[in-house]
């Protein structure tokens, strides 16, 4: 099992709150992710899940993608970074 997390910069305080609550829903239709959690720290979208796959974090990267477009329609520039890939 996996444990990762991913933070995606510069997200504009008006849409991170109402950003991560969607996202956390977003991801309950995922099983293949476990103990999914996102947050909004202010300035950043903080992903962390598990998994027993993604042993670099890129498959994750990839579905956070999708989601901050799907439930974020205010564009912004933003990265998405990973943080921590570990084993659990």
């Amino acid at each position: 099992m996996y444990r990762i997390v991913l933070a995606c910069e510069g997200v504009p305080e008006e849409v991170g709150e109402t950003g991560a609550r969607d996202i956390t829903e977003s991801f309950t239709q995922r099983a293949w992710h476990q103990n999914v959690r996102c947050e909004y720290d202010g300035s950043r979208l903080v992903l962390q899940a598990e998994n027993n796959f993604d042993a670099d974090g890129k498959a994750l990267l990839d579905e956070f993608s999708d989601e901050i477009f799907a439930c974020i329609r205010e564009p912004f520039d933003g990265d998405i970074r990973s943080y921590l890939v570990t084993e659990c």
